[in-house]
């Protein structure tokens, strides 16, 4: 069975995806605004508030991985990738307890 050129990808994408999740989240308040003032029920607007950040993510995730597999290799981008996604969990948890006072 071939396997297809682009399945050992899939993991560097997830984790540029899971990386690049809470940076681009914050242009679609945009959305979310434009959302709230249009007259699709609360439950549409959610599903396509989720639906868009999950494939903004995704799809900035694949250039991402794209471009660093053609610069440095597909393992390389994909170990980058999950430092990164490791890293924005680490400086998001650290933020919190600063927050928090502890």
């Amino acid at each position: 069975m071939l396997v297809p050129h682009w399945i050992p990808l899939l993991p560097g994408t997830a984790f540029w995806a899971l990386a690049l999740y809470l940076p681009l989240s914050l242009p679609l308040a945009r959305l979310e605004a434009a959302l709230a003032a249009g007259s699709l029920p609360e439950p549409v607007q959610q599903l396509v508030l989720v639906a868009g950040s999950l494939l903004l993510a995704l799809a900035v995730g694949a250039i991402a991985n794209l471009a660093l597999s053609w610069a440095l290799g597909p393992g390389w981008a994909s170990s980058l990738g999950l430092i990164a996604a490791g890293w924005g969990a680490f400086t998001a948890l650290a933020s919190q307890a600063r927050d928090s006072g502890e």
